[in-house]
Formats: structure tokens, sequence, C-alpha cells
């Protein structure tokens, strides 16, 4: 069985349409994807039972979704939750690198004291062993940390850009960091990277958070044994269906 979506009512005191995207995007990005036992299949009917609403604004998001690369529409099959392609991963963290690692350089130039600050206060919450004891909340507080970096550099762009790969990624950030000792060097890379800021170094920023992020990338090149765009194929002759959990 794959992961059980429990969705609420809603009520019609706002716009049905954006929410009802809004839940289901958020509830998409929240589910492990990329674990093996996850069942991507989505079923309408399902959903606007849970939601307490007619099919038609559930098609509606589920077909802009579908544009923005979040789930499959298969003619006589269903909707299934994508996942990406290892090499679409590998692109789309490379990408990343390039932005996040200007938005480093930048964020010396432009963050207030304050501000890096708070970066610090991100980047310290977890020692080592307390990242590895809770791993869920590390990778949260993993993933903040990076947004924080985007926001210190005042580059609206490529804050903008890097949130729309973001959403593809997270997921793929998560279960990467299940591995303890990809955690063990997170915690150490952060700290120096925090330690370049501080230090107004946009040179050594830039260089620490590419390497950083291009750690990820040969992890994943490296260790990831099951290639994740073949198993969609698979679950689409599965009969189950999901249901997304709003947070």
């Amino acid at each position: 069985m794959g992961t059980q979506l429990e969705l609420k009512p809603v009520n019609g005191s706002f716009s049905l349409k954006e929410h009802i995207y809004d839940v289901l995007k958020t509830s998409i990005m929240n589910l492990d994807i990329y674990d093996e036992g996850t069942n991507l299949r989505m079923d309408e009917r399902t959903l606007a039972d849970q939601l307490g609403i007619s099919r038609t604004p559930i098609r509606e998001a589920i077909m802009r979704l579908e544009q923005e690369g979040f789930v499959d529409i298969q003619p006589r099959r269903g909707v299934f939750i994508r996942r990406k392609s290892l090499n679409e991963i590998l692109e789309m963290i490379v990408v990343w690198a390039a932005l996040e690692s200007m938005a480093a350089r930048m964020a010396c130039l432009h963050a207030t004291d304050e501000e890096i600050a708070e970066l610090r206060r991100l980047g310290t919450k977890y020692t080592k062993d307390r990242a590895k004891a809770e791993l869920s909340e590390y990778s949260e507080a993993n993933i903040e940390f990076h947004l924080c970096i985007l926001r210190l550099s005042k580059t609206r762009l490529i804050e903008t850009i890097a949130q729309g790969l973001f959403t593809h990624l997270k997921a793929v950030r998560r279960k990467a960091l299940r591995d303890t000792s990809r955690a063990d060097r997170s915690v150490v890379d952060h700290m120096h990277i925090i330690e370049a800021i501080e230090a107004r170094d946009a040179g050594l920023a830039e260089e620490l958070v590419r390497e950083h992020t291009m750690r990820l990338h040969a992890y994943i090149r490296r260790s990831w044994k099951f290639i994740v765009g073949e198993a969609l194929a698979d679950q689409s002759t599965t009969p189950q269906t999901e249901s997304l959990q709003e947070t």
C-alpha cells in the first residue's frame, strides 16, 4: 500500500481552484516520492470525496500540475505523481549549484550582519550527533538553511528561479540525507559556508556552496541504484489509489 492521503473538506470562502492546486502541490512535495515503495497513483474520485467537492476543480488542478511536471496523466490508466529521471535530477542539481553559489556571493555583498546571524542560527541548530538522531527534522532545517542563502542574496530573480527548481529537488534532498554520512558532512559544510559569509569572503563562499551541492550530485550519480524514472510505468498498472496529506 502507498502513503494514505487524507484531505480535509474545504469551504467556498476563498479561491477554490487555487486552494486545491496549492493543497495537491504541497502534498506531493511532502511525499517521499523517491522511496521505492511509495505508490504514485492518484484517484480523482477519492480526492474529491475527501475534500467534499466536485471532481472538476480536482481535474483542473491536476492539469496544471501536469504542465509543471509534477504529475503524468496517462489515458485509460490514471494520474501518477511524476518522479524525475536520474538525468533530470542530476541536471537540476547542477543548475541549483550555479544559482545558490552565486546567491552566496551576493549574500556576502548585500546581507546585513543581523541576517547573516540568522543563517548561523539555522546552521548551528544541529550538531552532527543530533542531525543523525533526528534526520527528519534535520532534513527540513537543511532545506531552510539553503533557502536562507537565497534570501540573503537580495537578488529576486535568482531566488525565484531557484525556488522553482527546489520544488522538484526537495524530495531528492530529503532522501539523500537519510544517509547519516551525508548528514555528518552537511553539518560541517554548513559551518564552513557560514564562516565564509560572515567574513564577507565572496569567492570562498561561492566555491564552498558550489562544492557542497556538487557533492550531492556525485552521491546521487554514484549510489542511487533505483533509477527513479523507470518506476512510473510499473506503478501505472497498480489499481491502488492514493490521497495527499495536507500540511
